[in-house]
């Protein structure tokens, strides 16, 4: 049968020229938009075979060579979120058939669901990636100009040590330790969700993050102050693996509803996790940690992602900032003013 309906919409199957089975979605209810995309697709495949004609390729075989390529990436999980969203409005389509057309109406898509400028940019990311593969490969000629959203500038929230005490003492206790953990540390939430006993050693005060996990691609050094070296030694002996279990297994996510319902409590809510990270970072320059050795500390791949909290450090231009001073303003009569120039001009 070359016509089958699945799902509510009409799919295509035929074996082309050359033996191979073509199956794909027409992506219609309508049996007729369907036999003419059959059709289509068909005829295609015979001038490829007959008359030497480029083959075309899918949107589907592009994503599967495309992670067959990138299997050891990291952070897989978001690609295939970001491609899932991205399936009901690319799937059955040729390369050469994805237009910004198609692009923007996945765009307006994700924004009537809600979700933020900023994910909705990094799927696009996702999505170019594989189309920029694909002219790579000689599949496609021209990759679809993908524009992304604009994104208001997000201020740095980052907690006093007052809030944090607060939130700490309303989080559970495999939460509070990783917590206390993070703000010693700055490590990102999935190092320390799957930080590995293997990754520490107390004797030198220094733990690491392998360079596939880290999000710079880099391996980090961790230096472990005083009071990271409280919580470990506190997490000793719980599991022979893991350094924060939780029921014997390493939590996915520490920015759950455990953590969110901490945060209702403490008066915190809208704090995210990653915030713990910002803390961190914001102490360290309140406490005249060089710019340069923060990003060190933290595993940033540029300078530019530190320079973000050198607003906090102003202890070095106080000298600068009194060189000058206004005038001095000197009462003489009621509701006149006069100005007296200061000596120091």
């Amino acid at each position: 049968m070359s016509l089958y309906k699945r799902g509510g919409v009409w799919w295509i199957r035929f074996t082309a020229p050359n033996g191979k089975e073509i199956r794909g979605s027409a992506r219609t209810p309508d049996k007729k938009q369907a036999q003419e995309y059959h059709d289509r697709r068909k005829a295609e495949c015979w001038r490829i075979a007959q008359l030497g004609e480029k083959p075309r390729h899918t949107w589907e075989e592009a994503v599967v060579r495309w992670f067959e390529e990138n299997a050891a990436r990291a952070g897989l999980s978001s690609v295939k979120t970001a491609l899932r969203q991205a399936h009901p409005f690319l799937a059955g389509q040729c390369l050469d058939e994805i237009t910004r057309d198609r692009l923007a109406a996945f765009v307006r898509a994700q924004r009537a669901a809600g979700l933020a400028a900023s994910t909705i940019n990094l799927r696009l990311v996702f999505i170019r990636a594989v189309l920029n593969a694909s002219v790579e490969w000689g599949w496609l000629d021209v990759a679809p100009r993908l524009k992304t959203l604009p994104i208001a500038e997000r201020r740095i929230r980052w907690l006093t040590r007052e809030e944090a005490a607060r939130l700490i003492n309303e989080l559970p206790p495999h939460l509070a330790a990783m917590a206390r953990f993070s703000l010693a540390t700055g490590l990102r939430e999935s190092n320390v969700c799957r930080l590995e006993w293997t990754q520490i050693d107390l004797d030198r005060r220094t733990g690491w993050i392998h360079a596939d996990q880290a999000k710079s691609r880099r391996a980090i050094a961790v230096p472990l102050n005083a009071d990271a070296m409280v919580v470990l030694r506190e997490q000793q002996g719980l599991h022979p693996r893991w350094v924060f279990p939780y029921r014997g297994q390493a939590l996915r996510r520490a920015n759950n509803e455990g953590w969110h319902a901490a945060l209702q409590r403490a008066g915190l809510a809208g704090v995210r996790w990653h915030d713990l990270r910002h803390t961190w970072a914001s102490w360290h320059v309140q406490a005249g940690t060089p710019l340069a050795a923060l990003k060190e500390l933290g595993g940033w791949a540029s300078l530019a992602m530190v320079l973000r909290y050198a607003h906090l450090a102003t202890d070095h231009l106080a000298e600068h900032a009194d060189r000058i001073s206004g005038p001095r303003l000197v009462r003489t009569n009621p509701g006149t003013v006069q100005e007296k120039t200061a000596a120091t001009g």
